[in-house]
């Protein structure tokens, strides 16, 4: 494994990625309403890129066809963007989304309730937010990766929910996905030491039930489902490795 440490002046770079994945994700999320189809939320990032002289870091990434992964309730990632897919009430929809710029990539996701008032639903959505959070804050220079993967897993499983395993963070840099890989699990004092100028997607993927941690892949060849179709949640955000901590580079511009 060869993990690509960044100088000052790359992370500099990367962060204006980073920052317009951040915006585009926020743009693509708000799009997200009753009767708007997937399609729709992919000709929002197209647009964006047209008008940025961007690329969308998935589109055509190992072949996927969308520049958004938009991916619906029991759907955990990789959601094929389709004009005959339409957000309907209740759903939960993730925006998971990436833009190259300056030679480096961002890469960052959301998930949407639209019309939920089931509380459980809801909770599912909160706890995964903290689950990021908790991962973000477990971060830094000398850190085991083991440590913010349990950081990650204990919120989750304190409340109640499964943590899916066959897909997890990853390093991010000139290339969507590079080394380390980044486990929303682990065992504290274990795995790669993080250095500054490591950068990485620290991105929970939370399930309704601990059957849920398990996924398959649907026929498609991309979209991954849990095991039992029960709801999940998934949240992502770019971090860079600093001398003292973790710098969040995904966070919206208007952020305080």
């Amino acid at each position: 494994m060869k993990v690509d440490i960044k100088s000052k002046a790359e992370i500099e770079l990367m962060r204006e990625a980073c920052r317009m994945s951040a915006e585009v994700r926020d743009l693509a999320a708000s799009a997200v309403k009753p009767g708007v189809t997937t399609k729709e939320i992919d000709d929002i990032v197209i647009e964006y890129c047209r008008k940025h002289s961007v690329k969308a870091s998935f589109y055509r990434y190992s072949g996927f066809p969308g520049h958004i992964c938009v991916s619906i309730n029991d759907e955990v990632i990789h959601g094929i963007p389709s004009a005959s897919r339409v957000i309907m009430p209740g759903d939960l929809v993730k925006t998971d989304v990436g833009i190259f710029k300056n030679g480096f990539n961002g890469d960052t996701s959301r998930t949407v309730a639209v019309g939920v008032n089931d509380p459980e639903t809801l909770r599912l959505v909160e706890t995964t937010k903290k689950c990021l959070a908790a991962g973000i804050a477990a971060a830094g220079p000398g850190v085991h990766l083991g440590d913010v993967g349990y950081a990650i897993q204990k919120v989750a499983e304190d409340a109640g929910f499964g943590v899916v395993r066959d897909w997890i963070g990853h390093g991010v840099g000139r290339t969507v996905h590079e080394d380390p890989q980044v486990p929303n699990y682990g065992t504290p004092g274990t795995k790669l030491v993080l250095k500054p100028g490591m950068t990485i997607a620290i991105e929970p993927m939370i399930t309704m039930t601990k059957a849920g941690e398990k996924t398959y892949v649907l026929e498609d060849d991309w979209t991954v489902v849990t095991a039992d179709r029960c709801l999940s949640a998934h949240f992502e955000h770019t971090v860079a490795i600093t001398d003292d901590g973790c710098e969040v580079l995904t966070l919206p511009a208007d952020y305080p």
